[in-house]
């Protein structure tokens, strides 16, 4: 599996610093390890096959108040998506997805201790997510050196990491580990069983145990030997059955209940190279496991491949199966396994068959799809056909990886029919894209497919639930997530905030009961924006996108709820905040630059720093509010607007850009009208262009106090200090001073009130300041009360404005 893209925003930089001296023993290493994880963070524990990595994680383990969250990778599933964390959660993970793989386990080990072991068994979505994770969580993980590993994943890994080699064992070590592992056998033996074992604890214990069961001073003890060549003689010793079954776990990859290793159970457990987990026994060392499956003759491991293909089931049986010789029996074993598996197992069931029989590539492929294998999909391909249902797959896969034309070029060999056209709907230009509808449309005047029911109904949000519906009575839960989103954006476009708002968390809760998280976030983040948009509980958002924006997040979802946090702490007065989350929106998705172009003027604006307005022409209610924006710019600069384009905008934007060509008061009351219960921020911008229109200043004045009184219910700050300033100009005056003052404050309340205007959750307030969130929230209660202010942000900018000037 290819390692996922990093997450823009989640990377964590490491400065580069001298390498620090290494641990002077294992103690010490220990001490170490416990140190860097303190709090969140990432610590790897490196050596050789054997040098004790996995007994220092138990030791750590041992030794943590936290719960511990423990798994590793398995040497014969190495390609297994994401299967150490599932071992560590117990739960199935979406390994195909990263900021869904980080939130899904993180859901599920906050607050503990996550130990991977055998990293170098790992697939790459584990390494990836390790870093992400360990922003938020204390990680402890292990890693045999050398490896086969090589990649960004890795080295992003190692980047992220406090690495820790493990340290060669001390003569005092060394006594205790033979004492343990021999009681019986002389002290004056030890020194020379440590230099033949290289320092390697494995390989000492394995020579202490051989060596006390010879009499007297053993020949050969004078020569160092390399740690595997004494695991193999310590093998050797073992009864038949215990080599069997160690070679039986090595082959496997995996624990295995003692009923499948027959009397070697007891053999290994007795001499202490096996131990339970839970009702199965894993190896001590996985290493030793696979040098006693090394070391089997060829016709030896042949037949015990052949056993384990029987003894075992599914994907695995068929494994083994192909591993003994018997491609025929893994054929059938890995279709039969496919027939009713969850996605990534049928993806691996079927890419093995097609591995045995390219007639299967094609379902092999499809399957890879579904289970986000674009990949493999491809690979599987390579010698397929690249005509018939072969170019249909390849099309999918190639528009998966954003490859478009050569997508549509592989549609030339396709069969007609409805996902034909669907694939060349998706991949067809967007000047083209109108009349192939229309063409599409008059040839099928009954549609049953829902994808290309969701493909032909475009951005009307009808036809988009419709489409959804059927796509939901379909099974097909993909195409069922991509119309509810098409819809939100749709309604979202025609200004139906309310509407796309509602839409957006229903989803969400479906994906959320689906355990689609990545959808999830994504939905909850739309939902947000369009509450931010219409000006609705701006505290309460902020708090909502703030525990939000603290999770890992796919890139559209993170743009869109910092966007809305962004435009919530500028309409609410604090622009600085406003303006810094905006800067670190630079590497926004192609399809929200125009969002974040809009927010930046808006809050310069707001900010009374505006610049050159040059909105693109954009459709929908982004790009009509840029013009907006763009309107009252060139009103406070008295330079001449851009002029908006003969679009087709929602109802309120084109009555807005209406009344700004005509410039008249009628034009902007019917404007205000027009975003009445859509969006308060729109309408308190219509009531003060109306106000600056009119020349009845008793009308003037009407329309600033009606925009005051719109803004302070809605907390709307900045523009609420806009309407007040225009009221000052006739002698309207309102009396603020007992809110200003900030008398009567304590040091507490202040301290607490200026982290809130810097963008800080309680939660994250707490954690700074050593309190707990209760308390934080007790003093903003206060301060609020004190100044008189209705939101929690209204107190932050009051605070600010007492001890450095109005906002």
């Amino acid at each position: 599996m290819a390692a996922p893209p990093p997450t823009p925003g989640l990377a964590r930089s490491r400065p580069a610093t001298a390498p620090a001296p290494g641990p002077a023993d294992r103690d010490d290493a220990l001490r170490a390890m416990a140190g860097a994880l303190a709090g969140p963070g990432l610590v790897v524990v490196t050596g050789p096959p054997g040098c004790g990595r996995t007994r220092l994680l138990e030791r750590l383990a041992r030794a943590s108040k936290r719960p511990v969250h423990a798994g590793g990778g398995l040497a014969t599933l190495s390609g297994a998506p994401a299967l150490a964390l599932e071992r560590a959660t117990r739960a199935r993970m979406p390994a195909d997805d990263l900021p869904l793989l980080a939130e899904a386990v993180y859901s599920r080990t906050r607050g503990g201790l996550l130990l991977i072991d055998d990293l170098q068994w790992c697939d790459a979505a584990t390494l990836a997510v390790l870093p992400v994770l360990a922003e938020r969580l204390p990680v402890a993980a292990a890693l045999r050196t050398p490896n086969r590993l090589t990649g960004e994943s890795l080295d992003r890994l190692l980047a992220a990491a406090t690495v820790i080699d493990v340290p060669a064992l001390t003569d005092a070590e060394a006594v205790r580990l033979v004492a343990e592992a021999a009681p019986a056998l002389a002290p004056s033996r030890v020194a020379a069983l440590a230099v033949r074992a290289g320092g390697n604890p494995l390989a000492l214990t394995a020579l202490a145990k051989r060596a006390a069961h010879h009499d007297g001073d053993a020949a050969g003890f004078d020569e160092p030997a390399d740690p595997a060549s004494a695991a193999a003689a310590a093998i050797a010793d073992l009864p038949r059955a215990g080599r069997t079954a160690l070679a039986a776990l090595g082959l496997l990859g995996r624990p295995a209940h003692p009923s499948l290793l027959g009397e070697g159970a007891t053999v290994l457990t007795d001499a202490g190279l096996a131990v339970f987990e839970g009702a199965h026994l894993r190896p001590v060392s996985p290493w030793m496991a696979e040098v006693a499956a090394g070391i089997l003759e060829p016709d030896a491991r042949r037949s015990m491949h052949e056993h384990l293909a029987a003894a075992t089931t599914g994907v695995e049986s068929a494994r083994h199966a192909h591993a003994a010789g018997n491609d025929a029996l893994a054929l059938t074993t890995a279709l039969a396994a496919a027939g009713d598996a969850r996605p990534q197992s049928r993806a691996e069931a079927l890419l093995l068959a097609a591995d045995l029989d390219p007639v299967h590539a094609v379902a092999a492929a499809r399957a890879a799809l579904e289970a986000g294998r674009t990949g493999a999909a491809l690979a599987v391909l390579e010698d397929a056909p690249t005509d018939g249902d072969a170019a249909v797959v390849r099309a999918w896969a190639l528009l998966a990886v954003g490859e478009t034309p050569r997508a549509r070029a592989a549609l030339d060999a396709a069969p007609p029919g409805p996902e034909t056209d669907q694939l060349r709907l998706l991949c067809a230009p967007a000047h083209e894209r109108a009349d192939l509808a229309a063409d599409i449309a008059a040839a099928h005047p009954h549609i049953a497919h829902p994808g290309l029911a969701a493909a032909l109904a475009g951005d009307d949000p009808d036809a988009l639930a419709r489409a959804e519906a059927l796509a939901r009575a379909a099974g097909d839960a993909t195409t069922a997530a991509w119309c509810a989103w098409s819809r939100v954006i749709a309604l979202a476009d025609a200004a139906r905030l309310v509407e796309a708002e509602a839409v957006a968390h229903e989803a969400a809760d479906r994906a959320g009961e689906a355990g689609a998280y990545s959808w999830q976030t994504r939905f909850l983040a739309a939902a947000a924006w369009c509450l931010v948009l219409s000006g609705t509980g701006l505290d309460n958002v902020i708090a909502a996108a703030q525990s939000l924006a603290d999770h890992a997040l796919p890139a559209v979802a993170d743009t869109l709820i910092a966007a809305a946090i962004a435009l919530a702490e500028a309409d609410t007065g604090a622009l600085g905040a406003a303006r810094a989350r905006l800067a670190r929106l630079h590497d926004a998705p192609a399809a929200l630059d125009g969002l974040v172009a809009w927010l930046e003027h808006e809050t310069a604006w707001l900010d009374g720093q505006p610049g050159p307005e040059a909105p693109e022409a954009r459709p929908g209610l982004v790009g009509g509010l840029a013009h907006i924006t763009g309107r009252w710019i060139a009103y406070d600069t008295g330079t001449e607007p851009v002029a908006a384009a003969p679009a087709p905008w929602p109802a309120p934007v084109d009555a807005t850009l209406t009344a700004w060509d005509k410039a008249a008061p009628g034009p902007f009351a019917q404007a205000a009208t027009a975003w009445d219960g859509l969006a308060a921020r729109e309408q308190v911008r219509c009531l003060l262009a109306l106000a600056v229109h009119s020349g009845d200043a008793r009308s003037a004045v009407a329309a600033l106090e009606a925009a005051e009184r719109i803004a302070d219910e809605h907390g709307l700050i900045v523009l609420a200090g806009r309407a007040r300033r225009g009221l000052r100009k006739h002698d309207v005056r309102r009396d603020r001073r007992s809110a200003r003052g900030g008398g009567g404050l304590t040091d507490r309340e202040s301290e607490v009130l200026r982290h809130v205007a810097s963008g800080h959750p309680s939660r994250r307030i707490a954690e700074i300041l050593g309190i707990t969130a209760e308390t934080v929230e007790t003093h903003i209660r206060s301060g609020m009360r004190k100044l008189g202010a209705k939101t929690r942000t209204e107190a932050a900018v009051l605070l600010s404005a007492s001890e450095g000037g109005e906002p």
